[in-house]
């Protein structure tokens, strides 16, 4: 190869080079409010490596965790504005924004895990989610199962009339009003990161969380009993904004294939959690009561088809019928 030849040859090689490393732009961050060592937190990690390995590094995810650029509230803003690229995120935050597809985090309407494997793979989800993208611009990439959600108290929680006038912490959401006001309970907003403390210094007496969030969040610490009215079964939503799929060009699919198996990877971890729990915290000295779910049923019933609710009554005869 003469010497023109071969600096042609080098100039090419160098042009390819550059060209590679414009496409490797896509530096997506990911925040979550969950600590390290939750299962969502892993998941997100492993996403974070599988996007890497298949993608051949042309896309970066760095996770975020434990609220360190934001709450709840500020890193669903966050997608907006660039801040934050994907989320972690209750139906209960995305209602602000579209009120529909936080139908499946209302009281008592998710009759439990196969129902719940019915709504994610269902028309209604791929509609809501659609519905949520038109709404805001960015995209639904998957549902993840977060668990039936019980009271912790440092009572017994057995009747409705247990709850009257109970200072019970909630995420500040307006569906998550919704079972505390049906049983005259005294709902208080919180962000996620201050319920421990306040447990501790008595400014909350209760709070309500799946039984892996008590564990992990150490709930359990500052509360004696763990009541299981199950009156929620939580989902998060794993978003996207649309600048950050923007930016990854033919990797797109492979992205959103990989956060859909994440998802569903931290939903049996929680799932199987759940099913161990109860004899988990009975060793650690923690009074596990079961409940009767009717009366609290009926104290929520119709609320959930009354004015207000952000869902169409098709909606809700839908989700019904899975």
């Amino acid at each position: 190869m003469s010497l023109r030849n071969f600096a042609s040859a080098l100039a090419v090689s160098f042009s390819a080079l550059a060209a590679t490393g414009t496409a490797l732009a896509a530096e997506l961050k990911w925040a979550h409010v969950y600590e390290t060592g939750s299962a969502y937190h892993e998941v997100a990690e492993w996403a974070a490596e599988e996007v890497a390995k298949r993608t051949d590094g042309r896309v970066e995810i760095k996770v975020f965790p434990a609220s360190s650029l934001g709450k709840e509230v500020e890193i669903n803003e966050g997608l907006g504005i660039g801040a934050v690229d994907i989320i972690y995120t209750g139906p209960s935050f995305v209602e602000r924004y579209y009120g529909p597809i936080a139908i499946s985090d209302y009281p008592f309407i998710m009759r439990g895990w196969n129902h719940w494997l019915k709504y994610r793979e269902s028309d209604l989800f791929s509609e809501l989610s659609a519905g949520y993208n038109d709404a805001t611009g960015n995209h639904v990439l998957g549902l993840v199962y977060y668990g039936q959600r019980h009271v912790t108290s440092n009572k017994p929680i057995l009747t409705p009339a247990d709850m009257k006038g109970l200072k019970i912490r909630v995420p500040n959401s307006p569906l998550m009003l919704m079972f505390p006001n049906a049983v005259d309970a005294n709902p208080t907003p919180m962000a996620f990161s201050e319920v421990y403390l306040a447990l501790q210094q008595g400014v909350v007496d209760a709070q309500e969380n799946p039984l892996p969030t008590i564990k992990f969040k150490k709930f359990y610490e500052v509360q004696s009993n763990i009541n299981l009215t199950g009156h929620i079964l939580n989902s998060l939503l794993v978003i996207a904004s649309d600048h950050a799929l923007s930016q990854l060009a033919d990797d797109e699919a492979a992205v959103r294939e990989i956060l859909d198996e994440a998802a569903m990877k931290a939903s049996r971890t929680i799932y199987q959690s759940e099913q161990e729990l109860v004899a988990w915290f009975t060793e650690q000295g923690i009074t596990v009561n079961e409940v009767d779910q009717k009366p609290f049923q009926d104290a929520v019933r119709p609320l959930l088809t009354g004015d207000g609710v952000p869902y169409t009554m098709e909606h809700f005869e839908r989700l019904g019928a899975l």
